[in-house]
């Protein structure tokens, strides 16, 4: 599942993307509230972590927006206020669920999972890819439930492009996967990982497709 999670306490967002990362999921951060409308606009997410107050501007204006573009995707508030007037006003515009800051990481994966239940969405370990399985706690590839032997870069490249399975992935969104954030890497350096990824893919069924000066975009055979 991808989580985006847009809080501009920097510590506090790692701190939460470890733990999603680490069950498996796909995270994007967000430290500024219009980069956040920006990226909610053109890539979207299966679950939203939102700060209430953020820089460019706040949380509240970033869920409005969501919701007048008619974008219904969950979202769970984080707030450092206890006060009922702020809860409310996140609840009327749009939010699923609030958190009050402190909180135990425990708690706010549960409620992702309750939010997850109420829209039927998948909050699993593992996603199916044509014959093959790709388990992201492990982060390995299964066919048959036996790993094959892929490359780790190889299959982080996989990884960012089965998250967005059906649009165009950009290199600099491959570059920032699979190499972290702000890495100093030419676009071009994806280039090695896409081709021999693509050549492993393609007896099971399973392709990536190029578009010119764009990105490359995953498509998998229909059974």
């Amino acid at each position: 599942m991808r989580i985006a999670v847009i809080e501009d306490n920097e510590a506090l967002a790692q701190g939460i993307a470890h733990r999603l990362r680490d069950r498996g999921h796909a995270v994007d951060l967000l430290h500024d509230g219009e980069d956040a409308d920006a990226f909610l606009r053109h890539e979207g997410a299966d679950l939203i972590v939102l700060d209430c107050n953020l820089p460019g501007c706040d949380g509240l204006e970033v869920l409005t927006r969501l919701r007048r573009r008619g974008d219904g995707t969950p979202v769970i508030l984080l707030t450092a206020r206890a006060e009922t007037s702020e809860r409310v006003a996140g609840l009327d515009a749009g939010a699923d669920d609030y958190l009050t800051k402190p909180f135990e990481m425990d708690e706010l994966e549960a409620r992702l999972r309750a939010m997850a239940r109420r829209k039927n969405l998948e909050f699993a370990a593992r996603d199916a890819l044509g014959p093959l399985v790709f388990d992201r706690t492990n982060r390995q590839l299964l066919k048959d439930e036996q790993p094959l032997a892929f490359p780790r870069k190889e299959l982080a490249t996989l990884e960012c492009l089965l998250e967005r399975r059906g649009r165009i992935v950009s290199k600099s969104q491959l570059i920032t996967h699979v190499y972290g954030t702000g890495a100093e890497q030419e676009d071009s350096a994806i280039e090695p990982h896409v081709s021999r990824l693509r050549k492993r893919l393609e007896p099971f069924g399973i392709r990536i497709k190029a578009a010119r000066g764009l990105g490359y975009m995953l498509e998998v055979d229909s059974a």
